[in-house]
């Protein structure tokens, strides 16, 4: 019987070592790797871990020099690039901008003289599915990890345009201090249990009880720390990663649920519990809120998608058909960005 010296077992076995390393390193939230989601579920990891135990916030600079981040979640070009490219101007020093694209569709990068655009790795996304939850926690790790001054990190799709002047949401956000996340958390209502048993009975459960489970917007602005605390989760996202019951197909909005129900439940008081982005959902269309058209923009529907019921003012709003961008530019300096 042929006996090998030690070195040479050695050697043949770090080949081994290698291959099971991965797999026995993976978190207990994480199934093995064994289909294309999961190694995409690895490597999101990667990148969130990167995100919580390098970015350090840059806690030296004034709150007036504070960056809001703008991410982009977009299964198409940025049709209203020009209008935010008149937002930006000027503003550049205060913001940055990150866009996740579906790499299913194509997409090109406006011109962008004002503002500094990051095209993230992306991955598809697709509606009522995690997918999109994922997306987003990627644009706010990327942001995290880019710009230790970006203090705020805004939420927004292809179809949202601004409705006040950057130095508006600017003194919003930060007056008197960038402490609260602006992110909507309406209360429970019975009518949410088809929506908490989309995955089944009890695949909440235990640790989303039906009574912490919470609905609101997609869109979104959360402070630093919220952003970090939104990827640093191991514990909720294996829930909403879970597939919805395909007999539940029109109760599956883990995108509109992840985000309102981990804040709620992890940090309640630093939410304001509304959202800064103003959607119509008077007419609904298989799922969708109202789709404005050319024929409806003027100065007065500006004006009135800024006032909310609740007493704060609405600084983007959504859903926008491309062909508004005409009639938008030729209200965005005299009404769109002039300070009141």
């Amino acid at each position: 019987m042929l006996t090998l010296p030690p070195f040479l077992l050695l050697l043949l076995s770090i080949p081994i070592i290698l291959f099971l390393t991965p797999q026995l390193l993976l978190p207990k939230t994480l199934t093995a790797i064994t289909t294309t989601s999961d190694l995409d579920e690895l490597d999101d990891l990667n990148l969130f871990q990167r995100a919580t135990t390098l970015s350090s916030p840059d806690l030296t600079s004034p709150v007036s020099t504070h960056k809001i981040a703008f991410l982009f979640l977009t299964n198409s070009n940025l049709t209203f690039s020009p209008l935010w490219d008149l937002f930006f101007s000027s503003h550049a020093p205060l913001l940055s901008v990150y866009v996740h694209a579906d790499p299913s569709s194509p997409f090109l990068l406006p011109p962008s003289p004002s503002f500094r655009l990051r095209l993230i790795p992306s991955k598809p996304t697709a509606r009522a599915h995690p997918s999109l939850i994922s997306a987003a926690r990627r644009l706010l790790a990327f942001a995290l990890l880019d710009d230790p001054r970006n203090a705020f990190f805004a939420i927004l799709s292809q179809h949202c345009i601004p409705l006040r002047p950057f130095p508006s949401l600017h003194r919003a956000l930060f007056s008197p201090s960038p402490s609260q996340s602006f992110i909507e958390i309406l209360p429970p209502k019975p009518s949410l249990w088809p929506r908490y048993i989309a995955r089944g009975a009890t695949a909440m459960l235990p640790e989303i009880p039906f009574s912490r489970f919470r609905v609101g917007s997609q869109f979104f602005a959360l402070t630093r720390r919220h952003a970090s605390l939104v990827v640093r989760d191991r514990v909720l996202w294996p829930k909403f990663r879970l597939p919805c019951l395909p007999s539940s197909k029109h109760s599956c909005y883990p995108e509109e649920h992840y985000f309102p129900t981990l804040l709620s439940m992890m940090d309640p008081k630093g939410c304001t519990g509304y959202t800064l982005t103003r959607v119509n959902w008077t007419f609904i269309v298989d799922g969708h809120p109202h789709l404005y058209s050319p024929e409806e923009i003027s100065p007065e529907l500006v004006r009135k998608l800024r006032k909310s019921d609740s007493g704060h003012e609405f600084m983007f709003a959504r859903k926008f058909s491309p062909g508004c961008l005409k009639p938008l530019m030729e209200i965005a300096k005299s009404v769109i960005l002039k300070e009141d």
